[in-house]
């Protein structure tokens, strides 16, 4: 992997740095990049860079030829090494000390190495469906999912009961291998994953019958979920812990629920506040009346006003969803729509047209629309 960009600003440092800012630099950037730190899509490249430009500037000669020449000056001496391959081992393992990730080193000085550091377990999602109801008032929700455990029968060695796994005789239990390289700046080493151990630094030489050595196995576990009351479409619960198991006694990974909300019938919802649109009756409207009306507690009572237009809202306070972060609840809106009847007895269209003389044909256009009055109400 080559990079383009000048390798003091990759690092950060002018030109003149001495060898312990460069150090320094190489630290901070490393710390910030790399990819158990860093989970941004650019980080393993940025952290890449941020190795070779390190790997040219810490060695005098190299930085001597770079700095009179360039990458060009690099390049007409033999080619640019694979600088991803370089041993970075004594820095990382000073490096990342303090974040748990465990020791790089495999120096054979009794430090732990990178095959033996914990590791934390993936994450798991889970889709749930719920009703509109349950996410108003919350619920308990039993799920089943799929995943990883430690194998019951090899309890996570992978090795048939009775057997051990075996040192690798490839790296002799290093995990990795080292070749040296003779390149016109002298000596390279380069490291690469052990191919007979995958890196593991054993051999399972009696694959468990169970896990054929993984040392997990699949099982369907359940799960209860707590809901809790106000939740929306797209509310998110973390099970802490209830993903895939980790490595090398690492933590496991979490479960992430997404929830997804039901349409009900007739409630319609916009942040915590219900709505409801109501049909009256012509006479409701203009006479006025006491009307029962649902809502997510039940029925309730509304009086209707003498004059009611279509597309007037009553609030029903403290009718609507749960704030879900602190107390209280929202409101419920009922917006009424008045019927007209499509179909007249005889007697009924005679009362109407008694009713049409008295009322004229004048008309007036309307001045705002409902819809600019339920903005205006619910917020925007």
């Amino acid at each position: 992997m080559t990079t383009s960009g000048d390798y003091y600003e990759i690092l950060g440092v002018p030109r003149t740095a001495s060898a312990e800012e460069l150090k320094s630099a190489f630290r901070k950037r490393a710390r910030e990049y790399h990819p158990d730190v860093n989970k941004s899509p650019d980080a393993e490249e940025r952290f890449k860079e941020i190795n070779e430009a390190y790997a040219v500037l810490s060695d005098p000669e190299k930085r001597s030829l770079y700095d009179r020449y360039g990458r060009e000056g690099l390049n007409s001496m033999g080619g640019m090494p694979d600088w991803s391959t370089m041993d970075f081992s004594d820095l990382f393992e000073d490096l990342f000390a303090g974040f748990g990730f465990g020791g790089f080193g495999t120096t054979g000085s009794g430090r732990r190495r990178s095959r033996n550091t914990p590791r934390r377990g993936a994450d798991l999602s889970y889709r749930l469906q719920i009703e509109f109801e349950e996410a108003v008032f919350g619920a308990e929700k039993e799920i089943e999912i799929t995943r990883d455990e430690i194998c019951s029968t090899c309890r996570g060695t992978g090795s048939e009961p009775g057997t051990s796994p075996i040192r690798c005789s490839t790296c002799n239990g290093q995990g990795e291998v080292r070749t040296v390289r003779q390149t016109f700046l002298g000596s390279m080493v380069q490291v690469s994953t052990c191919p007979t151990c995958n890196g593991q630094g054993e051999v399972i030489s009696s694959p468990c019958h169970t896990c054929r050595g993984r040392g997990l196995e699949r099982r369907t576990v359940r799960k209860i979920v707590s809901i809790p009351a106000g939740v929306d479409n797209g509310t998110q619960i973390r099970l802490a812990g209830e993903g895939q198991p980790g490595s090398n006694n690492g933590p496991n990974g979490n479960l992430y629920i997404e929830l997804q909300v039901k349409p009900h019938k007739f409630f319609r919802r916009h942040n915590d506040d219900i709505i409801l649109d109501l049909n009256i009756n012509i006479a409701q409207a203009a006479l006025g009346a006491d009307i029962e009306v649902p809502t997510i507690d039940g029925t309730t009572n509304l009086k209707i006003a003498p004059g009611t237009q279509p597309g007037k809202m009553f609030t029903l306070k403290g009718k609507g969803v749960p704030h879900l972060r602190n107390g209280g609840r929202g409101d419920q809106h009922v917006v009424v729509n008045v019927d007209i009847p499509t179909r007249l007895s005889a007697e009924q269209r005679k009362l109407f047209e008694e009713l049409a003389q008295t009322l004229g044909s004048e008309v007036k256009p309307q001045e705002r629309g409902f819809f600019d009055r339920l903005k205006e109400v619910l917020g925007g």
